[in-house]
């Protein structure tokens, strides 16, 4: 059996949160559930130093029918781990990592780099933390006590202007601004690009999930502040206990993963010490 899931999350363990079930929004064709077809997971080097996923003797394949091939050795690691802790059921809407594999692996929508970064690009215009409201005003104070400090630490790191506006328009983004985090953003390789938009989405923020990638912000903290008008909400007006939590898990589950996906996907040595034995 696989036996290195301990050391792995000692290594990457505070990018790990809670998984709640819900299907990936990402790209998967894989049923939501599937009785487990094995016994044993391991890792191996195939052809130009990728990594392959086994599965008993079985080399995994993407839905595309592609060979399950990543970069380095601590992805593979992270993703033979989400398959060597499923039980009797194999439930892949918890299988976030695996699932951005496959996306970036099979590319569904057939997307270069240029195309993704301006897909990313498109949420400033619409970015959770730029979007205020006039009123109530214990709301607006919120807002600007929580979201403020985030954006002029984005506005001064990468020397922009983002700024906020009431306005159902939303805030004019500078052209220099797009210009600048276009720029940054063809940094990423394609398969940090696919976590990163996956970040972004889950957040419905390019200011929020470059502070999280940027280490600025915890995954926690993340979250909380792309829910802050649900959360003012649900102090003022109470909530359903168990939904909240569930939402509010989840959502950290699915962060947690992107972020952790852009950290592995960059990584571009190999661990070091063999974690893979029978």
């Amino acid at each position: 059996m696989f036996r290195n899931i301990v050391r792995f999350q000692s290594l990457y363990g505070h990018m790990i949160c809670k998984v709640c079930p819900k299907k990936e929004l990402f790209y998967s064709t894989a049923a939501a559930e599937r009785k487990k077809f094995y016994q044993d997971v391991s890792i191996s080097q195939g052809e130009g130093g990728l990594f392959e996923i086994n599965l008993d003797r079985r080399k995994l394949k993407t839905p595309g029918g592609k060979l399950f091939t990543v970069p380095n050795e601590a992805l593979a690691i992270a993703v033979a781990t989400e398959w060597d802790v499923q039980k009797e059921t194999l439930k892949f809407y918890t299988m976030h990592l695996s699932t951005l594999c496959n996306t970036a692996l099979d590319n569904p929508t057939q997307r270069n780099k240029d195309q993704m970064i301006s897909a990313a690009l498109k949420y400033l215009e619409t970015d959770t933390v730029c979007y205020r409201v006039d009123e109530p005003y214990g709301l607006v104070e919120l807002q600007n006590n929580e979201w403020d400090p985030v954006l002029h630490w984005i506005e001064n790191r990468y020397n922009v202007t983002i700024g906020s506006s009431s306005n159902i328009l939303g805030p004019e983004i500078p052209e220099a601004t797009k210009d600048t985090f276009r720029q940054h953003l063809k940094s990423y390789n394609f398969w940090s690009l696919t976590g990163l938009e996956f970040v972004i989405t889950q957040l419905k923020s390019v200011v929020l999930a470059l502070g999280m990638i940027d280490r600025h912000l915890g995954v926690e903290q993340a979250v909380l502040l792309s829910r802050l008008e649900e959360e003012y909400q649900i102090r003022c007006w109470g909530n359903v206990e168990w939904a909240h939590d569930y939402d509010i898990y989840e959502l950290r589950a699915r962060t947690a993963a992107g972020a952790l996906f852009v950290q592995l996907s960059s990584e571009s040595s190999t661990v070091k010490h063999k974690l893979m034995q029978d």
